[in-house]
């Protein structure tokens, strides 16, 4: 039966029931036209305002000769003109691939291949890093300059700024249907070559939607804007406060005095940030300076947060913490824990399932497990990607049994999921498993120990040897010996690390993710050198 035969030979609403990421911005411009959406220090731009220049912008690529479908590239950090310009790829229909800014040139050049890329926005100043433009200009991309610096000119390239001057203020009228094919952003990359996750307009304006809900957000709120917007929970976090009327503070970065400064001149409502962020301003020499009492919810994201910090931000910044997980491919968020709930239990904890996706736990042969069995954690819904582009056997992978596989090993416990590792990062020791988390955690409880991770690494008697690497906090001291005893105090035997390293720094993805994988590069051959 067709969908005609179903409804009676009535057909469907088509473009009156569209729906299309840019409409976020424009319904929002005609509730709150002079509200403040967007601040970039001392800048600031209204609804009205960013929705103008967006439609300026989407002519400006429309008279471009860009056609709806073809791939447009930002290598920008946050900024005002970023977000015009992020709206108006929307508006013209096309499909929007962020590059990761901290990236280098042949990763860049990668993603610019792969996507098949012929125009991009960029930064001057991200210009002028003289490799970065080298792959650039032999790639042969069509460059727009978000003008930063004040060097567009001189390097040659037309600004963003200049360009929309004379555009018109009205939508250019573009079909764009709920399924189409919207940006494709690439993985971080933690275990292997990224790949590019694709998303249509149907699954990130329903996570939006989730995000609004679960959040609470109403149009009095503004949250603090140092993630970086090319990535997804940056992205998804803007829209969905723009969508209620509420705003962003942006920042290239984090900086603790940047952002409590923030958090005063813009009266804003929610903080959200890594765990080494909230300990940044906890341990801050100015933080009394800043009256942070506007905070009504901090959210946490990426990595856990220890006992003795989570209770000491609980205690000396906002009573309400929030952990939100998910990632590139099911548009975030997924799973968010409840604030009421997180002095009754700590550790890896991601909370329930927000309602947009469902959450389940699975086995290798596709059965769903009950509460208290460990398997791979695994979701569906309506933000879940449209699959890997040009990568239809890593698609079908991710996608057996009718449900998307994230790759981590989980547990339901008391309804709330409870993380255990990446499912191929999991430690097989002596015939144990070992959750590298648990270890992590533990010694991210030592008052000396700023961030840790924890691998298996080739050993000639166990399989696989619990190995350690720790960056300390500034100013503290620890020794190897003394973070073996502390885990020691708190792990059974065959979880105490056979290696632990005090690090100077920690690899690390440009999005806060720690990079195992360059850990067990660097040391794969420790134990048999040793043996």
């Amino acid at each position: 039966m067709t969908n005609l035969d179903a409804t009676g030979g009535v057909s469907g609403p088509g473009r009156i029931g569209r729906v299309a990421i840019g409409d976020l911005l424009k319904r929002a411009a005609r509730r709150f036209p002079e509200r403040v959406a967007i601040t970039d220090g001392s800048r600031q731009v209204t609804f009205i305002e960013l929705e103008r220049d967006a439609n300026r912008f989407a002519n400006t690529l429309v008279a471009k000769g860009l056609k709806p479908g073809e791939k447009i590239s930002t290598v920008c950090n946050n900024s005002i003109e970023f977000v015009k310009a992020l709206f108006g790829i929307h508006r013209a229909g096309l499909v929007w691939v962020p590059i990761n800014t901290m990236l280098g040139p042949v990763d860049m050049d990668y993603i610019l291949g792969h996507a098949e890329v012929r125009f991009a926005i960029i930064d001057d100043n991200l210009y002028g890093q003289p490799e970065r433009r080298a792959a650039l200009e032999q790639r042969g991309v069509e460059l727009i300059a978000v003008d930063l610096a004040g060097t567009a000119k001189a390097a040659g390239l037309a600004s963003f700024n200049d360009l929309i001057q004379g555009q018109s203020e009205i939508e250019p009228e573009i079909e764009i249907n709920d399924r189409d094919l919207a940006m494709i952003i690439y993985t971080s990359g933690t275990t292997s070559r990224p790949k590019g996750a694709m998303h249509c307009h149907l699954a990130v304006v329903m996570a939006v939607m989730s995000n609004c809900i679960e959040m609470q957000l109403s149009r009095d709120d503004g949250i603090t804007g140092q993630f970086p917007l090319f990535h997804c929970a940056g992205h998804v976090l803007l829209l969905s406060y723009l969508s209620v009327g509420g705003r962003m503070a942006l920042m290239r970065g984090f900086d603790p005095v940047a952002c409590m400064a923030a958090i005063v001149r813009d009266r804003l409502t929610v903080f959200v940030g890594l765990p080494l962020m909230y300990q940044a301003i906890l341990d801050h020499p100015r933080r009394k300076e800043f009256d942070l009492s506007h905070l009504r919810a901090c959210l946490y994201t990426m990595a856990p947060m220890g006992r003795p910090l989570l209770e000491r931000a609980i205690k000396e910044l906002c009573p309400n913490f929030v952990l939100t997980s998910g990632q590139t491919e099911m548009y975030p968020a997924t799973t968010m824990s409840r604030p009421e709930v997180q002095l009754n239990r700590f550790g890896n904890y991601w909370g329930e399932s927000l309602f947009v996706n469902e959450t389940a736990i699975m086995d290798d042969a596709g059965n769903l497990l009950p509460p208290g069995e460990i398997g791979e954690l695994v979701h569906r819904g309506p933000n879940v990607m449209m699959g890997y582009y040009k990568d239809p056997k890593s698609t079908e992978d991710a996608r057996k049994f009718g449900w998307h596989h994230t790759g981590d090993l989980a547990v339901i416990d008391k309804g709330e999921v409870l993380f255990l590792d990446r499912k191929k990062d999991m430690i097989k020791s002596g015939g144990e498993n070992v959750a590298s988390v648990k270890i992590e955690e533990t010694l991210l409880a030592h008052p000396a120990v700023q961030n840790a991770a924890v691998v298996g690494l080739p050993h000639p008697q166990w399989g696989e040897a619990v190995s350690a690497f720790v960056k300390l906090k500034p100013g503290a001291q620890a020794s190897e010996t003394e973070l073996l005893e502390h885990c020691r105090k708190s792990l059974g035997g065959f979880q105490v690390p056979k290696l632990v390293r005090v690090l100077e720094e920690m690899p690390m993805t440009a999005t806060g993710k720690l990079r195992k994988v360059e850990l067990r590069q660097a040391y794969g051959e420790h134990f048999a050198k040793s043996a």
